[in-house]
């Protein structure tokens, strides 16, 4: 069960020390290694979700999994989340991390969805649009081809959603056609 909550608690406390070790880069590295790790093989994540392995057990493994991959304050964190009982949590940690490093940056990433691929005219264009949106922030655009939507974009920045696709447009014309108040009172 997600707790956004307790992933923004620990990842803000991982934050505040990695900035005060100078290792903020680092330890970025270390959580979206972790992230990706986590998201690309389940069994992993069944692990860190098992109530029956015991904390050693995990320990070990991720130990032997990101041996010499990760930083010394990065280990010492995953050791003290298995020995809390919290391990189940890091990879909601590991995003939670990413997004507060995003914050701390000024870094503003947008999802971009198209039906074909963007070159790069339209990828710098996207991008100073954006940016007038967002004065002082540095635009990532995270791109994802998706041929469903027939044509034009769609674009998620924060909590708004700009859908310019066909297929939202072919949508809300079948949607008029179907409550055609016309005929309905005939």
């Amino acid at each position: 069960m997600p707790n956004p909550r307790l992933a923004a608690r620990y990842a803000k406390s991982v934050l505040d020390l990695s900035v005060s070790e100078n290792q903020l880069e680092i330890v970025l590295k270390d959580m979206q290694l972790l992230r990706s790790l986590v998201s690309q093989n389940r069994d992993l994540e069944l692990l860190l979700l098992s109530p029956i392995v015991k904390g050693d057990k995990k320990k070990a493994i991720l130990d032997e999994i990101l041996k010499g991959n990760i930083s010394e304050l990065t280990s010492k964190f995953l050791a003290l989340m298995i020995a809390k009982g919290r391990e189940k949590y890091l990879p909601e940690i590991a995003t939670a991390f990413q997004n507060q490093y995003n914050d701390l940056k000024q870094i503003q990433v947008v999802t971009v969805t198209t039906a074909v691929a963007m070159d790069e005219q339209v990828r710098d264009t996207v991008n100073q649009k954006i940016a007038t949106l967002t004065p002082g922030k540095t635009i990532e655009i995270k791109a994802i081809v998706n041929p469903e939507i027939i044509g034009g974009f769609i674009i998620e920045m924060d909590d708004k959603l700009y859908d310019a696709s066909v297929r939202t447009e072919l949508y809300n014309i079948k949607k008029q056609f179907s409550k055609n108040d016309y005929i309905a009172n005939i």
